[in-house]
């Protein structure tokens, strides 16, 4: 497993890539590393130690951290 310390692409992307396929998301398409700002590390790796620490979620919860995911991305 990669060192979460380091503020990089890389980790961002395995992240992003590790959020979408433990939430089964529809449009996870649509999610990319490239949409947030490497600013934002710090908050996607709290979101992503959430996801990580449960094994399953219910509805809301998947709801409420796509749109914590929403908040932080880059914008357009």
């Amino acid at each position: 497993m990669s060192d979460l310390k380091e503020h990089t692409e890389e980790n961002l992307e395995l992240m992003i890539s590790a959020i979408k396929a433990k939430l089964r998301m529809a449009s996870a398409a649509a999610m990319q590393a490239s949409h947030y700002d490497m600013n934002q590390f710090e908050e996607i790796k709290e979101l992503y130690e959430i996801v990580e620490a449960k094994s399953n979620f219910s509805i809301s919860e998947v709801e409420a951290l796509v749109s914590e995911l929403g908040k932080l991305r880059k914008q357009s």
